[in-house]
């Protein structure tokens, strides 16, 4: 399995689905091996859960990053 890749692919159907957002949030077990529909070890889960949080965290970052563009005149 390529984890770069099913990080991305998970982090997109998350971000496009606020209610399984919200449930992977408060426990992203479960939702991960729902959404891989297969049971991984659970180092493989815990790299899944890691890759995907650290993915949404660089992604709220950069929406506000740019979002700061406006006060430096740029859009």
């Amino acid at each position: 399995m390529d984890i770069r890749k099913k990080i991305e692919e998970l982090v997109s159907k998350l971000q496009s689905d606020k209610d399984l957002l919200k449930k992977f949030e408060a426990d992203p077990v479960p939702v991960i091996e729902k959404l891989v529909g297969i049971d991984l070890p659970d180092e493989q889960i815990n790299q899944l859960v890691e890759g995907i949080r650290a993915k949404l965290n660089l992604d709220k970052l950069g929406g506000a990053l740019g979002g700061l563009g406006g006060l430096f005149g740029k859009k």
